[in-house]
Order: C-alpha cells, then structure tokens, then sequence
C-alpha cells in the first residue's frame, strides 16, 4: 500500500478551510468514492498554521486517471506540499463508529439540518 498527502498553505489564496469545507459539502467527496485502488481519503485542516490537505490510501501505486483536482482549482495552484510514502504496516483498532463515508465536520451541517427537518437519513457522501 502507498500514502499520498497533499497540502496548501492557504495564506494568499482566495480560499478559506471554511469555504473549502463547503466545496466538500456541494459534491466533491462523491467524486472519489469510486476511485479504483482508492482504500480511504482524508480531507483534512489546519486551521492554526492555515492549511489544507488530503490523505489518500492507495492499494498500490495511484491510477493514472484521477477526478479532477478542484482543490488546486479553487486554490490556484498544486499544493505547496506533496508527499509519498510506503506503508509497512497497518492496523485498525477497536471503534464504535461506523464507516469513516459521511464523518467529519464537513457533514455536520447536513446532519444537523436533517435532524431538525425530522429527516432521519444517515448523513453519506453519496
């Protein structure tokens, strides 16, 4: 298995984590879900040193073919940091919560209006 992680020092950019979190919540997770070889990825934030990222979990090296790169698009450039890695060993511990589709303060909103709409669909990213 591979680990990319990608970040992008937000500071001069015309984009905010709060504005990329809403770029999350219009779709862009969807475009991923399925993604050959694609075991897991991250969306993630820094807000102390204003910076935003990914990680991706790949079975083997990533495919050629990607979705497109909004994050870059929204951002206005590649990420400032790009790295890969080897992973040599993994191990997923004991845990009540279910399947990582759908967590993270991304789909909180949509939880919470869905809550108090009296929907009470499971917030996915599909």
């Amino acid at each position: 298995m591979r680990v990319d992680i990608a970040w992008w020092d937000l500071d001069g950019t015309p984009q905010t984590i709060d504005s990329l979190r809403e770029h999350l919540r219009d779709g862009a997770v969807a475009d991923w879900s399925d993604v050959p070889g694609l075991r897991l990825k991250l969306w993630i934030a820094d807000r102390r040193h204003n910076r935003w990222g990914a990680v991706m979990l790949w079975e083997a090296d990533r495919p050629a073919a990607l979705p497109p790169n909004r994050a870059a698009q929204l951002i206005g450039g590649p990420p400032a940091h790009r790295t890969r890695f080897d992973v040599e060993a993994a191990v997923e511990g004991v845990h009540t919560l279910p399947g990582p589709d759908g967590l993270g303060p991304a789909f909180m909103a949509l939880a919470s209006a869905a809550a108090t709409s009296g929907d009470e669909q499971p917030c996915t990213n599909t």
